[in-house]
């Protein structure tokens, strides 16, 4: 049911990365909408990449409640990774203790960027025995074999139409970087393959299995999560582009020979941030401006502006002079807000003027996730209050027209007034 006072909501549709056509996004019959967003690997800081990524993830959980659906959220951390086992080696930690440090500090910073906190954030390392039986699964398909680097899983080519479009022979690895793609027939042979367990002993990560200690394969995780904590086919899922292949392809694959139904309803895809050299931010190269750095920099609402101004399926690239930019078009905006809504005699807009910039706010992030576009129609309403001849509310519409602004500020995130 919608709040009190809501009878118009508007359905949320997203372009589905997996059918390659626009969804509807709506509560079953309980209410509930099912989220699984890709956590982090934790081994070093956020930077405004993942900050965009999962911002994306929170105006979707924000539109959805304000809604009236009640979503149920799930966010894994990844903390069993070649990664954390080098970087804790070269600090002289153990992985562990790198991993709890590093998951600390993530989710402080994305909680400081004011995204809302996930209901559960199950970590890789509890659910290793659930992953191990996982792939004992996938080997009684008779699609598991032994490679130099582990035991590797071939998907079934019946699937092929209903997974990520391509084939091994033209696909392109998202994202290049150490460890992708797999090669397992050959000098070089990129393929659609992928590890279901690896060999390992300490002092790395090292569990027992049928296949003697190792750590699972990344692409286990979080459909093994997911089926546990959500339940398959989850109504949304996704992170960032780099995801798309080899992940989302592989743990959709989990899905179609297991539970013989795709990962999840719908697949949504974030564009990458970059950075002054054109080149996706990474951790694993360096390139990249920490989230930490950015919000102590120009603060929360102004970092959501300027992520948000660009349309999530376009790639941003990180300037701080547009940064800048982005702090004086808020303040602009708060500014016109704060002249409109002060206290005082009554002036010439009416606060359906508010009320219909609310749903025109809830319009551009319904169809499509358009935040860029109710950015647009902030600076637009701003812009006609400065040119009014009186643009403060008319008397007795104060409390209405703020609590239009207070709708915006909740499905944005960011403080207008």
């Amino acid at each position: 049911m919608p709040p009190p006072g809501r009878t118009d909501p508007v359905a949320l549709r997203l372009y589905d990365s997996l059918g390659g056509r626009v969804r509807e996004v709506a509560p079953s019959a309980d209410g509930a909408v099912t989220l699984y967003v890709c956590g982090p690997t934790v081994y070093d800081r956020a930077h405004v990449g993942h900050a965009r990524t999962y911002l994306t993830f929170d105006l979707v959980r924000r539109l959805l409640e304000a809604q009236g659906a009640r979503v149920r959220h799930v966010m894994n951390i990844t903390d069993v990774e070649d990664k954390i086992t080098d970087r804790a080696r070269a600090l002289g930690l153990g992985w562990r203790e790198l991993a709890r440090r590093e998951e600390r500090d993530f989710l402080k910073d994305l909680a400081d960027a004011r995204m809302r906190p996930a209901d559960t954030t199950p970590r890789a390392s509890r659910y290793v025995a659930r992953m191990v039986e996982v792939a004992r699964a996938l080997e009684r398909t008779g699609r598991v074999r032994r490679t130099e680097e582990g035991f590797a899983y071939t998907p079934d080519p019946a699937h092929a139409r209903h997974n990520f479009p391509g084939s091994s022979a033209l696909r392109r690895h998202a994202v290049a970087e150490p460890g992708h793609p797999f090669t397992g027939r050959g000098p070089g042979a990129a393929t659609d393959d992928f590890l279901v367990w690896k060999p390992q002993e300490p002092p790395g990560p090292a569990f027992p299995s049928p296949w003697g200690r190792g750590v699972p394969g990344w692409h286990l995780e979080c459909y093994t999560m997911a089926k546990d904590l959500l339940g398959l086919p989850v109504d949304l899922h996704g992170g960032g582009r780099d995801l798309l292949f080899p992940h989302h392809f592989a743990e959709n694959e989990v899905a179609l020979a297991l539970d013989k139904a795709p990962f999840a309803r719908t697949f949504l895809h974030s564009a990458f941030v970059t950075a002054d050299d054109g080149l996706k931010m990474s951790k694993s190269t360096g390139n990249l401006v920490p989230l930490r750095g950015a919000l102590a920099a120009h603060g929360a609402d102004v970092v959501r502006w300027y992520l948000l101004s660009t349309p999530i399926t376009l790639p941003l690239q990180w300037q701080e002079n547009d940064a800048g930019e982005a702090r004086e078009e808020l303040d602009r905006v708060r500014g016109a807000l704060a002249a409109s809504l002060s206290a005082g005699g009554g002036g010439g807009v009416r606060a359906h003027a508010y009320e219909r910039l609310a749903a025109r706010v809830e319009r551009h992030l319904s169809t499509g996730l358009h935040a860029d576009a109710a950015l647009g129609a902030l600076r637009d309403f701003a812009e006609r209050l400065g040119a009014h001849a009186d643009g403060r509310v008319a008397r007795g519409e104060r409390a209405a027209a703020a609590r239009a602004v207070g709708k915006v500020e909740a499905l944005l995130g960011i403080g207008l007034r």
